[in-house]
C-alpha cells in the first residue's frame, strides 16, 4: 500500500517502553505514517465516526483528518455515508472501516500440527484450515498451507504474513520468503499472540495487567502490561510448564501438558478433544483435578508478583474442558488441607475470548499492526 513506510518487523515491544517511546523523535514521514494508523485505529475501534468525533478520539486537526481520510478512501480501507441528525437536523459524513480492504494471513505452528487462518481488517476470519506437521519439516508445512491459502485467494488484497511459533528461526523465515511471494513474515511466541488477539479484538481490556496461560504439549504463560506484551530476556518469559509444582513437586508440563492428557484419556478421545468434541469421562475428570491442583502454584505465583487483573487460560481443548478446568482452580484455591493459606487476593479466571486461545488471529493481526494499526507500545 503506497503510504505505508514501516515494513514488516518482529514486535520487540518489551524493548520499547511508554517513557522511552515519547523521547525518540520522529521524521515527518512517520509522524504522517502514525496520525493514519491513529485515525485507522480510532475508527477501527469507535467507528463509524464523522470528522469532529475523529477529532476528539484522534486529537488531530480538521484539514489534517480531511487529508487522510481521502488517502485511507483511495486505498479502499474506509468508506463513507451521510449520517441523519437527530430532530431532522443537519446531516454529516460519517467514516465506517471497510474489512474488507485488507487482509492478512496468520499460521500457528505446533510440532506435528499447526493452523491457518484469513482474516480481514476487522479481525474476522474468512477461511480456516487446520493441517498436520512433519516433526522435521514444519518449514515445509508452513509454505505449504500459505501456498494454499493464498492460492485459493488470489484476488484479494492480502498485505502479510504473521507467524506464532515458538521455535521459528530467522533463517525459516529467510527460506519462506524466497519461497513465497509474501513478503518476509512477522514473528511472535504463542503466547503473545493470544495476547495481541484479546487486546485488539477480543473483550474489552481491563485495567491493569492481562496474563495468558496456553496449554498445548506444553504450558506457556504470557503478559501484557499497560497494553504491551512482555516478553522478558531472550523471550523467556512465561515458561512456567517447567515449574515444580504441587504436592508432588513435579514439572508442570509433566501433569498438565497434553502428553499427560492423551495419556490419560486414550489416543481416540484425545484426538475428539482437539476436534472440539465436547464429552465427559471419569479419566477426563481426574485430568482436571490434576492438572488445577498443580497449575495452582504458578498462578497464585502470578498474582503475587504481577496482579493481572485477569488471568486467561485457552489452548486446542474445548471451552466446555477449560471451563471445567477453572471451575476447579476455584475449588483448589479454598482447599486449605494441601495449601495451608486461602488465597482471596488471587485474580479471576475466565477462558480466552478466542477457540485455541487466538493464537493464530493473533498471529494474522501482526501484519496489519506492523503496517496499518497502532502497534502495543503505540496504543
Amino acid at each position: 500500500m503506497r503510504y505505508l513506510r514501516s515494513g514488516p518487523r518482529r514486535l520487540h515491544t518489551q524493548e520499547m517502553g511508554a517513557a522511552r517511546a515519547k523521547t525518540v523523535g520522529l521524521r515527518s514521514g512517520e509522524i504522517a505514517d502514525r496520525n493514519i494508523r491513529v485515525t485507522l485505529e480510532a475508527i477501527r475501534r469507535h467507528g463509524p465516526l464523522t470528522r469532529t468525533e475523529l477529532g476528539r478520539h484522534s486529537g488531530l486537526t480538521g484539514p489534517g483528518i480531511t487529508n487522510i481520510l481521502r488517502r485511507l478512501a483511495d486505498e479502499k480501507l474506509v468508506t463513507s455515508n451521510r449520517r441523519n441528525g437527530l430532530g431532522g437536523g443537519a446531516t454529516a459524513t460519517e467514516f465506517a472501516l471497510r474489512p474488507e480492504g485488507a487482509f492478512s494471513i496468520g499460521v500457528k505452528l505446533r510440532r506435528t500440527r499447526g493452523e491457518i487462518v484469513l482474516i480481514d481488517l476487522s479481525g474476522q476470519v474468512h477461511d480456516r484450515v487446520y493441517f498436520d506437521v512433519e516433526p522435521e519439516d514444519g518449514l515445509g508445512a508452513v509454505h505449504a498451507a500459505v501456498r494454499d491459502m493464498v492460492d485459493r485467494h488470489a484476488t484479494l488484497p492480502i498485505v502479510g504474513l504473521g507467524i506464532a511459533a515458538n521455535d521459528w528461526s530467522d533463517a525459516w523465515s529467510e527460506q519462506l520468503s524466497a519461497m513465497s511471494t509474501i513478503a518476509r513474515p512477522c514473528v511472535e511466541n504463542e503466547c503473545t499472540a493470544s495476547l495481541l488477539a484479546e487486546r485488539t479484538i477480543g473483550s474489552a481490556m481491563p485495567e491493569g495487567g492481562l496474563a495468558m496461560i496456553i496449554i498445548d504439549d506444553d504450558v506457556q504463560a504470557g503478559f501484557l502490561i499497560r497494553g504491551i506484551p512482555y516478553s522478558g530476556v531472550h523471550g523467556r518469559a512465561g515458561s512456567i510448564g517447567e515449574m515444580l509444582t504441587g504436592p508432588d513437586n513435579v514439572q508442570l508440563n509433566t501433569v498438565v501438558g497434553f502428553g499427560s492428557l492423551r495419556s490419560r484419556i486414550g489416543d481416540e478421545d484425545f484426538a475428539r478433544l482437539l476436534k472440539g468434541e465436547e464429552f465427559s469421562s471419569p479419566s477426563l475428570s481426574q485430568w482436571i483435578g490434576e492438572a488445577a491442583g498443580h497449575l495452582l502454584d504458578p498462578i497464585i505465583a502470578m498474582a503475587g508478583f504481577i496482579a493481572p487483573s485477569i488471568v486467561m487460560i485457552g489452548g486446542d481443548l474445548p471451552q466446555g474442558v477449560i471451563e471445567a478446568l477453572i471451575h476447579q482452580l476455584s475449588v483448589e484455591r479454598r482447599d486449605t488441607s494441601t495449601r495451608p493459606l486461602l488465597t482471596p487476593w488471587i485474580s479471576p479466571m475466565r477462558p480466552a475470548s478466542f477457540s485455541g486461545g487466538g493464537v493464530a488471529l493473533g498471529a494474522a493481526l501482526l501484519p496489519f499492526l506492523n503496517t496499518l494499526l497502532l502497534p502495543p507500545a503505540s496504543a
